[in-house]
């Protein structure tokens, strides 16, 4: 919760398993029913948004560009996307795990990180996530 500015519904990271200042995070998503996309995506056959995928990468990521010291404080925001593909579906009771490693950062306002999620070691999506510091 320290970490990120996210909060319920739109916290997507359970837990941060592994970190390298700098470099490099893994955290966890545990996909639950009781989620509030679930009663509608879709009703009899619940699947976690695509969007909420790349949004919980996203997450990740931020925990990188956010703690990196030389970096100005404040809001990084998720700017774009390159490259995402969606290999599978998640469901309840998925665990997500989802890498992220930094790729570069310019002028100290924008970040890019490379993503993955996967589910049982299986890949589930992957792409190259940007960010950039808001005023």
């Amino acid at each position: 919760m320290g970490l990120l500015p996210h909060r319920y519904p739109f916290a997507l990271v359970d837990r941060v398993i592994d970190y390298q200042p700098g470099k490099s995070a893994v955290a966890i998503k545990n996909v639950t029913v009781n989620e509030p996309q679930f009663q509608g995506h879709f009703p009899g056959r619940p699947l976690m948004p695509g969007v909420l995928i790349v949004e919980a990468m996203a997450q990740v990521g931020g925990l990188i560009v956010t703690q990196m010291p030389d970096l100005p404080k404040g809001l990084f925001v998720f700017a774009g996307i390159d490259g995402v593909r969606f290999r599978r579906p998640v469901v309840p009771g998925d665990q997500l795990t989802i890498g992220c490693e930094l790729i570069s950062i310019k002028r100290q306002r924008f970040g890019k990180v490379k993503g993955e999620a996967k589910v049982d070691g299986q890949l589930v999506c992957s792409g190259e996530l940007m960010f950039s510091l808001v005023d």
